[in-house]
C-alpha cells in the first residue's frame, strides 16, 4: 500500500531541452525523491507535467528555439493552469515580460524587467551563498553570465538581492532565478520549486 502511495505522489518534471544546462537540471531532479524529470522538446510532451524547468544557456537561441518548435503557446498555457514554471538564469530572461535589448521574445510569465548579462561577462562569473526567507540560510548560488531583475511588479514577490539587485523573484507558480542551483549539490531550491508544481 505504502508502494502505490508513493507511485501517486510522484511528480513529473518537464527540463526543456532545447540549449543550455539540460542534463544538469535533470541530474539534480533525479536526486529528488518522488520525482521523474523528462527532456521536453516538442509541445505535445507539456501535456502530462506538473511543472517545467527553462534551464540557463543562450537566450536568444533559446528563445529562436521555442518559437521555432511553436513552444510558447503550450508554455503559456501550463503557466496559466497553475503548473508550475522555473526559470533559471536565461531562463529567468525568458520567463520575464521587458528587456532593453530586443533579440529575445519573452514568454511575458512574470511581470519583471530583465537586464540581460547585467552582471558582466563569463569572466565577471562568481559564486555567493544566498538567505532565501522563503527556502533557507547560506545557499549556495552560482552566477555565469547572470542577468538581474531591474524592476518587478506589485503582484512579484522577490526573495533575492545582491547589491540590491533582484536574482530570484516568483509570482504565483512561476519562480525564476539569475543563477545556477543545478551546479551546486544543495537541492533545496530545486525542491522549493518542485514542492510549488500541482500534482
Amino acid at each position: 500500500m505504502a508502494q502505490l502511495s508513493q507511485h501517486k505522489t510522484t511528480k513529473k518534471i518537464g527540463v526543456l531541452n532545447l540549449q543550455g544546462a539540460v542534463s544538469e537540471h535533470l541530474n539534480a531532479l533525479n536526486h529528488l525523491v518522488n520525482v521523474q524529470a523528462i527532456a521536453v522538446k516538442d509541445a505535445a510532451q507539456l501535456a502530462n507535467l506538473a511543472g517545467l524547468v527553462i534551464p540557463g544557456g543562450e537566450s536568444t537561441a533559446i528563445s529562436r528555439l521555442i518559437k521555432q518548435n511553436n513552444l510558447a503557446p503550450a508554455i503559456k498555457q501550463m503557466a496559466q493552469q497553475g503548473k508550475g514554471i522555473f526559470g533559471t538564469c536565461a531562463g529567468l530572461v525568458l520567463c520575464g515580460s521587458s528587456t532593453p535589448e530586443h533579440e529575445v521574445e519573452q514568454l511575458q510569465l512574470i511581470d519583471i524587467s530583465v537586464e540581460r548579462n547585467g552582471f558582466g561577462r563569463q569572466i565577471n562569473s562568481f559564486e555567493t551563498a544566498l538567505d532565501i526567507s522563503a527556502i533557507g540560510k547560506q545557499i549556495p548560488a552560482i552566477f555565469i553570465r547572470a542577468p538581474y531583475i531591474i524592476q518587478a511588479g506589485d503582484q512579484v514577490k522577490q526573495l533575492a538581492f545582491i547589491d540590491n539587485h533582484g536574482v530570484m523573484a516568483q509570482q504565483a507558480n512561476v519562480l525564476v532565478c539569475s543563477f545556477h542551483p543545478e551546479l551546486t549539490p544543495d537541492n533545496r531550491i530545486i525542491q522549493y520549486f518542485v514542492d510549488c508544481c500541482c500534482g
